[in-house]
């Protein structure tokens, strides 16, 4: 009987120990984290997408200001040329002025266009930056979901080796057979092996089991095995 009392206190333990293992897995800031670590995925995805719109304009912007630098050379040289009195032809002279005219408005109209496309850029520089704001208040968040979460951990670890020890002291009075058994029937009932019978009523599952039932359980040798004939669990008398 004693060790049947002492299987009943065993299995408080692991109810005990399930509850903790069951608290461990589902801490509010596990839900909270996960979310979290979504939304930064998705706006590390968002940054890359973006700065690589912000790279394409920038390759624009630079390739633009060395066609812009490449004319005014040019016209520079050609105008240089028109004024060092080497050429004196009038005609020359003309076509030469035309040149540089020429060169000048296409230099000015890549000037346009870099100008657009700067705009464009500094607007995605604007838009990563915000991106960047909104990732390292995510991660600042995330860390201190962390250590919430190891916090918590470790008062439930610390609870939960109280729990352990107290079953580990318990197991070598019991039966070897009979705890076999008690696991066997654990592992299919939901974490329940054992329970009181009070009355008529199993405390595993709470129905109520046939008067004949309890009577001849009752009328059972202190050390014979009773079960549950709803629910298996070993009973206590």
């Amino acid at each position: 009987m004693a060790a049947l009392d002492d299987l009943l206190t065993l299995q408080t333990h692991d109810s005990a120990a399930d509850r903790l293992r069951h608290r461990k897995a589902t801490l509010s800031e596990r839900a909270e984290l996960e979310a979290k670590r979504a939304a930064h995925g998705e706006l590390e995805a968002r940054r890359a997408e973006v700065s690589d719109r912000r790279d394409v304009e920038l390759r624009e912007e630079r390739r633009l200001d060395d066609e812009v630098r490449s004319l005014e050379a040019k016209a520079k040289a050609v105008d240089t040329k028109m004024y060092s009195g080497t050429v004196s032809s009038p005609k020359e002279l003309q076509a030469m002025q035309a040149d540089v005219e020429q060169l000048q408005r296409q230099a000015r109209e890549r000037e346009d266009e870099e100008l657009e496309v700067l705009v464009q850029r500094e607007a995605l520089d604007g838009e990563v930056a915000e991106i960047e704001a909104a990732l390292a208040a995510l991660g600042a968040e995330i860390e201190t979901l962390l250590a919430a979460i190891a916090t918590q951990e470790r008062e439930i670890d610390a609870e939960l080796a109280v729990e352990e020890e107290a079953r580990a002291a318990l197991a070598p009075g019991i039966p070897e057979t009979t705890l076999r058994l008690y696991e066997q029937i654990r592992a299919g009932n939901r974490g329940v092996g054992a329970a009181r019978l009070v009355g008529m009523n199993c405390q595993a599952c709470h129905l109520a089991l046939p008067a004949t039932e309890v009577d001849r359980i009752r009328h059972l040798p202190a050390d014979a095995l009773a079960r549950c004939e709803h629910c298996g669990a070993i009973l206590v008398r």
